[in-house]
């Protein structure tokens, strides 16, 4: 019996079911991940873009029983998130994360610097955690969708923010009257603000330029348009670079613990994923261990950066280092979770500045919830690591003064009028509140600069009397800072000027009022 022929029609059908089949097939595949996973930095499926959010509709299943099993995290173009990509393996969702060997889940990392467009997808829920900075977060608390929490923090910036100024601007007195771009309610505009009350200025002594970013910030200033600006490494390199004479007058360095940036969710979201978010808590605390305590994986963090965020991968390395990746001992201290903790909070700096951005007239920020109801500690709180390498940042430890400290030239200084009885050196209770409440957290927040602590006298008395009285009056100053506020002793540089060094104006101790202006304590800040 002869074969049955195929017609040109049955050929076309089996052709299109073959093909048909064929899709479906690598459809599946690179859905579960068997294929297209990345197993390097910043690789990507075939078809997708690592910068944009998910283009599927918005979640509304936050269950962790549902199909999605991708946590999907926005970023920025940011050092301080690299222990998150470095434990991930990339910023892709992929099988050889450890995210996803340990827990099973994948996670990944959608790089969306534009601001407004990031806030737009957490919206969208086409993002489940977004970053913030707990100094900017009351700005937008009060306004996004989804009542957000904060859920842990992932760095301190120690280099990334600095302020560039012009010739002749050598410390923050200097800018008084001066033009100073910044990236308005940005981390930038609150390192200013806090540099600024470190010189015994309000924003109301300057001139303040607001512009969309530190980017920008950095541009007007290679222009000549203004005499300062709060701009992000490496662009304060480029700016000095760019304009002679120029210089940074401060960076986070020395501020080291004013811009915290953290992760937030949604209110639902955090209810039905808790136990999944302490084990992309824990996953992340560990990968900040080991970059924490390993060059060469720092090095490894780099390559992963450099492919994610498309810059070279020296731009990634310095990026990690102007960072404190913080560990689970600094969230510990971070939330309030440790009661012997005596330095910065996340609740000091969302509960100051809520109250500055208000009183500038900030009306968003009114809007913003009490810090209690904007974070939720039970993520950080629910996880248990120990050893050495999860332990807090310790202080840092000062060398013993030098002559050299004694006159070396102070970035800012800030007058504070202490009441002591006549001829005593003691502080009551009254002069140790004015101390807290208008010195130390600058203090803290400027922790790895020195203090130097001048005490003055009017002119009544003898002039060697006076300057001895000062000279004790300033120590015990630092002796209460370091026993109350457990900072280094070897950080005070302790100065008593007695009667020679007048408030302006104020010269002859002619008057009551002027006298009471010369009874007081100068805190000036001086890079070690």
């Amino acid at each position: 019996m002869a074969k049955g022929r195929l017609t040109p029609l049955s050929k076309l059908l089996i052709v299109l079911l073959i093909v048909g089949g064929i899709f479906f097939g690598v459809q599946y595949l690179l859905k579960s991940g068997i294929i297209g996973g990345n197993t390097g930095g910043g690789g990507t499926d075939p078809g997708t873009d690592p910068n944009q959010p998910k283009t599927n509709q918005p979640k509304t299943n936050y269950n962790n029983n549902s199909n999605d099993d991708v946590v999907d995290i926005g970023v920025v173009t940011w050092g301080g998130y690299a222990a998150g990509q470095y434990w991930n393996k990339g910023f892709d969702a992929n099988t050889q994360s450890n995210f996803y060997k340990d827990y099973g889940f994948k996670v990944k990392f959608h790089l969306l610097d534009d601001f407004v467009g990031s806030r737009d997808a957490f919206t969208a829920g086409q993002v489940d955690l977004l970053w913030a900075t707990i100094d900017a977060f009351p700005t937008e608390a009060g306004l996004l969708a989804g009542e957000p929490k904060v859920v842990f923090q992932a760095d301190w910036s120690r280099g990334g923010d600095a302020i560039v100024t012009r010739r002749g601007i050598r410390s923050v007195a200097d800018l008084k009257g001066k033009k100073i771009a910044v990236g308005e309610l940005s981390p930038s505009h609150t390192f200013l603000i806090w540099l600024l009350d470190a010189g015994n200025l309000k924003t109301s002594d300057v001139n303040i330029v607001t512009l969309g970013s530190a980017i920008d910030a950095a541009a007007a200033f290679k222009a000549g348009e203004v005499d300062a600006a709060v701009v992000w490494s490496p662009d304060d390199q480029d700016c000095i670079e760019s304009v002679p004479g120029s210089r940074i007058l401060q960076n986070s360095k020395n501020a080291s613990h004013i811009i915290a940036d953290v992760f937030y969710a949604k209110k639902d979201y955090i209810a039905n994923n808790k136990k999944r978010l302490q084990q992309l808590y824990e996953g992340w605390m560990k990968g900040a261990a080991a970059l924490n305590n390993s060059d060469s994986k720092k090095r490894e963090a780099a390559k992963i950066l450099a492919a994610g965020l498309n810059q070279p991968e020296d731009f990634c390395y310095n990026a990690i280092n102007n960072v404190r990746l913080t560990t689970h001992g600094d969230n510990l201290n971070f939330f309030g979770l440790n009661p012997d903790y005596k330095g910065v909070t996340g609740e000091n700096l969302y509960t100051k500045m809520k109250r500055v951005y208000t009183q500038e007239g900030y009306d968003d920020t009114r809007k913003a919830p009490n810090y209690r109801l904007a974070v939720d500690k039970s993520i950080v709180n629910g996880v248990n690591l120990s050893g050495k390498d999860h332990l807090p940042e310790g202080g840092k430890k000062f060398a013993v003064v030098t002559d050299k400290d004694k006159t070396k030239e102070a970035i800012s200084s800030k007058a504070v009028s202490i009441t002591f009885p006549t001829g005593s050196s003691t502080l009551d209770e009254n002069a140790k509140y004015i101390i807290d409440m208008q010195f130390t957290d600058l203090a803290k927040m400027f922790s790895n600069a020195r203090v130097r602590i001048e005490g003055n006298t009017d002119n009544v008395g003898s002039r060697s009397s006076n300057q001895a009285l000062s000279l004790k009056r300033a120590r015990s100053v630092a002796n209460y800072l370091e026993r109350e506020h457990r900072m280094d002793r070897n950080r005070f540089i302790i100065i008593g000027n007695g009667p020679d060094r007048p408030v302006p104006g104020c010269e002859s101790n002619s008057t009551t009022a002027c006298k009471a202006k010369n009874r007081r304590t100068d805190f000036k800040l001086v890079a070690d």
